[in-house]
């Protein structure tokens, strides 16, 4: 992989956060942000803008415009006047109802009597949103030195650290109003930084953060989420590569669990299993070891 020589511009670090950079441009522009610490706190308080925004705005995006303003925008997209060209006023429309959360439908029911598509729509992603989400926040934080966490359980005596991870684990628990796990990884060499409340767009997440001795940092993030249909034959915890990271993904007692790093394929999947074992031990009431 090619490394960036210059650091990208604005476009390029939108585009990354976004999510419209190819495979290996999304790559380059991650290595980037890990190296500069500077970039990656700006990329950092653009994806907490954009989340608090998806997060207050998605249920107002869902409401149907009122009949009378969809009577109006449609006889204006099929009437243009005689002096408006035509195809401004069809993208003035299109803007507005995309904007309403009507933009999907009405192309949809336009389509067939229009030569060219009005709006351009993403190629689909069979990586669900919150898993892209999960490895944006992981990207972001995880080369922070003294923010990496919201909430740090290193500090002070084993007797104070162990008050600590009683205080994480209530208050996202109180947060995500659901029981969330904090993980014991000792048995793999990773031993628990801290964690942090994250906005979603079904409301509050959580990431935990990880640590090795020699630096190497996972995270795990946590939501609230029903578990999708599943194929009989499929495995319970799944794996997905996203711009160059491992995400192994499961579902457990109405939560959706992501853990999210760099590591190998099967690293990942060790730390997984043994995350896996905890959280299923963890909704049987038994104490995590």
């Amino acid at each position: 992989m090619n490394t960036l020589n210059t650091r990208p511009d604005d476009d390029l670090l939108s585009a990354w956060l976004d999510g419209e950079l190819d495979t290996e441009a999304l790559a380059q522009v991650q290595a980037w942000l890990q190296d500069h610490p500077e970039d990656a706190a700006r990329v950092r308080a653009w994806a907490a803008d954009r989340d608090a925004l998806r997060v207050r705005m998605d249920a107002s995006l869902a409401l149907p415009l009122p009949q009378p303003w969809v009577d109006r925008l449609s006889t204006a997209a099929s009437a243009p006047a005689a002096n408006e060209p035509h195809w401004w006023r069809r993208a003035l429309v299109a803007g507005l109802m995309l904007a309403s959360g009507l933009g999907g439908a009405w192309v949809q029911r336009h389509s067939a009597a229009d030569a060219a598509p009005l709006v351009a729509t993403a190629a689909p992603s069979s990586v669900e949103p919150w898993v892209q989400r999960a490895v944006a926040a992981h990207a972001v934080y995880v080369p922070e030195q003294r923010h990496a966490v919201e909430v740090s359980v290193q500090q002070g005596d084993a007797a104070q650290r162990q008050q600590q991870e009683q205080h994480l684990g209530q208050w996202l628990s109180k947060r995500l109003a659901m029981p969330v796990t904090l993980f014991n990884l000792r048995s793999q060499g990773f031993e628990l930084v801290g964690g942090r409340l994250l906005p979603d767009t079904a409301g509050p997440g959580a990431q935990l953060m990880y640590q090795r001795q020699d630096g190497e940092r996972v995270t795990v993030y946590v939501l609230r989420h029903e578990a999708p249909p599943k194929a009989a034959n499929a495995p319970d915890v799944r794996i997905e590569t996203v711009a160059g990271l491992e995400a192994m993904v499961w579902y457990e007692a109405g939560a959706g669990c992501a853990l999210v790093g760099s590591l190998s394929r099967a690293q990942m999947s060790k730390l997984a299993d043994v995350m896996y074992a905890q959280a299923e031990a963890a909704t049987e009431g038994q104490p995590v070891r």
